[in-house]
């Protein structure tokens, strides 16, 4: 035993040590615009170039030689721009562009967008791309082209859009960077007064002051302004397919507002909104409400397929930015006085390391769309225009005398100052240092639950109120307040790391996560899947305090036979196989996949999301009411996930007797997950450790073993009593002149 246990230690260490040395060896490799540079098809890029020279600047730009004279320069366009698409990783586009500012070509090199998903070949997408060629960059910056239109693909629109903003935002820093067709270099806000927002006393006030001082801005759209605008883009068949109706008709009336300044957002959103939204947001980050009325939704279709937001983004200067379902949060109204009554109000959090800029100008991009076809559309774009009212913000006053270049700050110098320059993980742990020393003293006494569980089972009643505790807190603290869910997509990003670009940075993003994951990678070792199923997970916590309440009004409770159970839950085991397997081939369409976990909807979106989402995960709840874990038992691919690991665990801690099983099923009887065979041996690989069926091994009234020793120890008891009691009689006996058992005999003279 000691052997074997010793054998699986040293299995594990060295796959610990290959992991990380896995993840050294990528972290130092060289940087994406060096790996894909040489996929550069030149002659498509950049027509009739000789060669490129070496990399200059940062982020690097490549000059293009012809004639042995620099031509053009050719770039990675998400080195400049975001380029985020439905996957959440980057589209990469290598660019060319001649020293006139005319983009010369541009090639598709690397992405993760789930095309094959929806049947669009890669072609397509390609044949946009090469259409960027001959584009004037240098009119675009300028502003003097009156009309930019972009080729759409159905079923594509928010990889198209991502990929044709990144082109030209890109193109237009290089652009900017080199002087290219005479364009001068952006004028930096640094130039002149810094402003900040103020952030004095809230004050609640009417809709009608928010809109006449800016505080709000709105974007009308009629019936007739659409059909006109369609009209007037040149496209005859989308004129012709008008929108009926009142030409006065509100089309779409969108209002929006800048939330993260205390008075519009105490205005907007009402005071207890407003407190969830300070608490949730990061320092420097920021949030605008937007709000929308009349027959056009600004929600758009792609958010129920990949859960992001396909007709709107943010644009300030040359960054823009785009809104996921994580990103979003669904409001039942606009809480300002005289406040329309909006169809859909929507609270979209910018991202954190966004560059937003609160006192500087930005703008809503609205994209709306009409069939031409059965498979074809044609968009236009409106732009709601916002910038901060002057009450919120004020001058930074200038200090005389700067710092010598080569000061550095002292031992005593200010944190914050400090952390300004330190990388964003470092910033995140910073910010979100309560909340995971919060989750550290979780830790610690779960820890402490587990090493002297043999204490705490003995008290039934006490170990039945502490797991209750903990459930509850993992449910209202983990889940539904830090939205620290831990999902099978984690895993397969990991692994997906390990063999493309494996960043340590990128994983110390969010805190509450890495914290829980290297709890659950240590746990493995000592317990298994069952420290994180069966105390950790929000989703699991959900089912247990349901089945409760469930039990507690009676519901009947369905046992599974044993028989179509041990069958069944291999179900979990080949869902995670097959999400595996598909993120080996594309991370994106696995993350799709993915939604067979009900997490994101019950836990991270706390069910704001579309029907079909909400009623599979209401179904999944639904059935745990009868049916006690329902989803972990069956269909769990994070437990499938997490149990192959846990073979390696070292320690049994769990104890059983040797009638266990034969013939006893007690303890097989009320495990909540039916993880005791009828043999009596506990499946580690279900096992939640719950702990009960160890409450049941030292009850001495529920378990039949400690029954029976009870018993004997009670006639052990009783037999030196009856002894006593045995030889007090006959000492009774023979004083009074008799003897127990003998008739007494005549006395002789």
């Amino acid at each position: 035993m000691q052997h074997n246990a010793v054998s699986r230690w040293l299995v594990f260490v060295a796959l610990a040590l290959a992991l990380i040395f896995a993840g050294s060896h990528t972290g130092h490799a060289q940087g994406q615009f060096d790996r894909l540079i040489g996929k550069l098809d030149l002659q498509r890029v950049f027509p009739g170039a000789v060669r490129i020279g070496n990399p200059e600047g940062s982020p690097p730009v490549v000059p293009v030689e012809i004639d042995g004279k620099t031509a053009g320069y050719v770039f990675l366009n998400s080195d400049f721009a975001g380029a985020t698409g439905y996957s959440g990783k980057p589209i990469y586009v290598l660019v060319g562009m001649d020293l006139q500012g005319k983009i010369t070509g541009a090639q598709l090199v690397k992405h993760y967008e789930p095309i094959v998903l929806i049947g669009i070949p890669e072609s397509k997408i390609t044949e946009v791309i090469d259409g960027y060629a001959g584009r004037d960059i240098v009119a675009l910056a300028k502003g003097t082209v009156e009309d930019h239109r972009i080729d759409i693909i159905s079923g594509a629109t928010v990889t198209i859009m991502v990929i044709d903003d990144s082109i030209l935002r890109s193109a237009i820093k290089v652009a900017r960077r080199f002087g290219l067709g005479g364009l001068e270099p952006e004028v930096s806000a640094s130039a002149g007064p810094k402003r900040e927002l103020v952030n004095g006393e809230k004050s609640a006030e009417a809709w009608a002051k928010l809109v006449g001082d800016g505080s709000v801005r709105t974007l009308n759209i009629s019936i007739n302004d659409i059909n006109t605008a369609f009209e007037q883009s040149g496209d005859a068949i989308a004129a012709q397919r008008r929108e009926d109706g009142n030409p006065d008709d509100v089309f779409i009336h969108l209002s929006t507002g800048l939330v993260s300044v205390p008075t519009i957002g105490l205005s907007l959103l009402g005071k207890n909104e407003l407190n969830n939204l300070e608490k949730a947001l990061a320092t420097d980050q920021h949030a605008i409400l937007l709000a929308g009325r009349g027959r056009y939704s600004f929600r758009g279709s792609g958010f129920v397929r990949g859960g992001i937001f396909d007709r709107i983004q943010l644009i300030q200067g040359d960054n823009s930015v785009r809104f996921r379902d994580k990103d979003y949060k669904r409001l039942r109204r606009v809480a300002a006085e005289g406040a329309p009554d909006f169809q859909e109000v929507a609270l979209f959090t910018l991202p954190k390391g966004a560059a937003f800029d609160p006192t500087e100008p930005w703008r809503i991009e609205l994209l709306v769309g009409r069939d031409t076809g059965p498979t074809d559309k044609a968009f236009l774009t409106f732009d709601l225009g916002y910038r901060t009212p002057d009450r919120f913000m004020r001058v930074i006053p200038q200090k005389t005398a700067a710092p010598a270049p080569d000061a550095r700050p002292s031992e005593g110098a200010n944190t914050a100052s400090a952390l300004g320059r330190a990388p964003v993980w470092k910033r995140l742990w910073h910010e979100k240092a309560v909340e995971v020393g919060i989750l550290a003293v979780a830790l610690a006494l779960l820890t402490l639950i587990f090493f002297f569980q043999d204490w705490l089972v003995r008290r039934a009643r006490l170990a039945d109120w502490v797991r209750l505790g903990f459930l509850a807190f993992t449910l209202f603290g983990v889940g539904f307040y830090a939205n620290a869910q831990l999902s099978v997509v984690n895993v397969m990003t990991f692994f997906n790391s390990l063999i493309t670009d494996f960043r340590w940075e990128y994983f110390l993003l969010e805190p509450l996560v890495f914290t829980l994951w290297f709890a659950v990678a240590a746990s493995l070792m000592f317990w298994g899947r069952g420290a994180f199923c069966g105390w950790l997970c929000p989703f699991g916590a959900l089912q247990e305090l349901l089945n409760r309440v469930a039990k507690a009004v009676r519901i009947p409770q369905i046992e599974v036979p044993w028989g179509l159970h041990e069958r069944v839950w291999a179900f979990k085991y080949m869902i995670f196989l097959l999400l595996f397997g598909v993120s080996l081939y594309s991370l994106s369409l696995a993350e799709q996949l993915a939604e067979v976990e009900p997490f994101k909807t019950a836990i991270i979106l706390k069910f704001e999301r579309e029907w079909p989402f909400i009623l599979f995960a209401g179904s999944l709840l639904f059935a745990g009411l009868f049916i006690e874990r329902f989803y972990c038992r069956y269909l769990c691919a994070l437990g499938a996930a997490l149990a192959i690991p846990g073979k390696l665990r070292l320690f049994e801690w769990l104890k059983r007797y040797r009638q266990c099983g034969a013939p006893c099923q007690r303890c097989a009887a009320e495990c909540m997950v039916q993880a005791i065979h009828p043999t009596g041996q506990i499946n580690p690989n279900e096992c939640l450790y719950c702990l009960h069926c160890q409450v049941v091994y030292h009850d001495a009234h529920n378990c039949p073993v400690v029954i029976q020793q009870r018993l004997r120890a009670a006639r052990r008891d009783l037999s030196p009593l009856a002894a006593s009691t045995s030889s007090s009689s006959q000492a009774s006996s023979t004083r009074g002149g008799r003897t127990p058992g003998r008739t007494p005999k005549a006395s002789t003279t």
